[in-house]
C-alpha cells in the first residue's frame, strides 16, 4: 500500500508539472495561430494549431513528464484500488495551482487555498480507508468491451468537438478525462504483465484500449487547453478521471475499503473529487498576475484565460 501511495503521489507531482507547462505551450501556439488568422469557422484550433502547440519546448518537456506520470500512475493502478489511486492521481490540480503562483505570477484565492485544504484531507481519510486491490482478473469479453468504447469515446468526441469548436471546452475536458479513466482501468485488468508474456501482453484488446484511450485522451486535453478556461475543462476533467473508474473498480474489479470504513472511503473520494474540481473553478482569471508587469504572453498561460477566436481557410 505504501509504495502504491508513493507512487501514485510522484505520478500526480509528474502530472501537475507538465499541465503548466502544456498550457504554457498550448497558449503561445494558440495565440501565435490567432495572429496569424488560422482558426476554424467555429473558433477551435486547426490540426496545424495542435501540432504546433506540441512542438513548443514546454509542451515537450510537459510531455515527457506526462510519460513518466503515466508510468508511475500505472504502477500505482495495480498496487491500490481504482478509486484511491486515480483520486490521488487526479491531485496534481494542486500541484498545478501551487506551481502557477511561482511560474505564471498567479496568486491564490482563499477560496482555492481551501480547496487544496479539503483535497490533501480527503486524501488522508481516503487513505486510510483504503483496503486491498482487487485481482483485475475478467473475462475476455470485457477487454473487447473496454477498447470499443474507448475508440467510440475518443473518435466519436473528437468530431464532436471539432463540430461544436470553441464551445467544446468542457465538453473535451470530460471525454480526455473518460480517456484518462479508461486507461486507468485498461491497466488493471491488462494481461501479460505478471508474470511477463509478450504473447499474451500484445493479443490482449485492453492494451490497444490503453493506447486508444491514452492518445485520444492527450489530444482531447490539448484541445481544451487551446479554445476555452482550463478551469472548467480541467474540472471536467477530473470527474471524467475519478468517478466512473472508481465505480468500475468498486462494482467489477474486487476494489474494497478496510472493514466497517466503507462510509470513510466514500467520504473521502467524495471531498476529493470536490475539492479537486473546486480548485480547477475557482481558478485564477486572467490578470492574475498582471501587477507584476509582465504581457500574458511573457508569462506564458493564464489558468482561465480564454485564447482569441482562431480562423483556418
Amino acid at each position: 500500500m505504501l509504495i502504491g501511495l508513493l507512487t501514485a503521489i510522484a505520478a500526480s507531482i509528474c502530472y501537475g508539472t507538465g499541465s503548466v507547462l502544456q498550457a504554457v505551450g498550448s497558449r503561445k501556439s494558440a495565440r501565435r495561430e490567432a495572429v496569424a488568422g488560422r482558426l476554424t469557422e467555429r473558433g477551435g484550433p486547426s490540426l496545424s494549431s495542435t501540432a504546433k502547440a506540441a512542438t513548443t519546448w514546454e509542451f515537450v518537456v510537459g510531455t515527457i513528464l506526462d510519460f513518466i506520470g503515466f508510468g508511475l500512475g500505472a504502477l500505482a493502478a495495480r498496487l491500490l484500488p481504482l478509486f484511491l489511486s486515480q483520486t490521488v492521481i487526479s491531485a496534481n490540480l494542486v500541484v498545478t495551482a501551487v506551481l502557477s503562483v511561482r511560474l505564471l505570477g498567479i496568486r491564490l484565492t482563499r477560496a482555492e487555498w481551501t480547496s487544496i485544504g479539503v483535497v490533501c484531507s480527503a486524501l488522508v481519510l481516503l487513505a486510510s480507508a483504503a483496503g486491498p486491490e482487487g485481482s483485475g482478473h475478467t473475462q475476455g469479453a470485457t477487454h473487447w468491451w473496454l477498447l470499443a468504447i474507448s475508440l467510440l469515446l475518443m473518435a466519436g468526441g473528437t468530431v464532436l468537438v471539432r463540430l461544436l469548436g470553441g464551445r467544446a471546452a468542457i465538453l473535451a475536458g470530460l471525454l480526455s478525462g473518460l480517456g484518462f479513466g479508461a486507461l486507468g482501468v485498461g491497466v488493471r485488468i491488462l494481461n501479460g504483465i505478471d508474470p511477463f508474456d509478450p504473447g499474451t501482453l500484445l493479443t490482449d484488446p485492453a492494451l490497444y484500449a490503453i493506447l486508444v484511450a491514452g492518445i485520444g485522451g492527450m489530444y482531447l486535453h490539448t484541445v481544451a487547453l487551446q479554445i476555452g478556461s482550463v478551469n472548467g475543462a480541467t474540472a471536467a476533467l477530473v470527474v471524467g478521471e475519478t468517478v466512473l473508474p472508481g465505480m468500475i473498480g468498486v462494482w467489477w474489479l474486487g476494489d474494497a475499503s478496510r472493514p466497517g470504513f466503507a462510509w470513510l472511503a466514500v467520504l473521502g473520494f467524495v471531498l476529493a473529487v470536490a475539492g479537486a474540481v473546486a480548485v480547477a473553478w475557482f481558478g485564477a482569471p486572467q490578470g492574475h498576475g498582471a501587477e507584476d508587469g509582465a504581457a500574458p504572453e511573457s508569462l506564458g498561460a493564464v489558468p482561465g484565460s480564454h485564447p482569441s477566436p482562431v480562423r483556418v481557410p
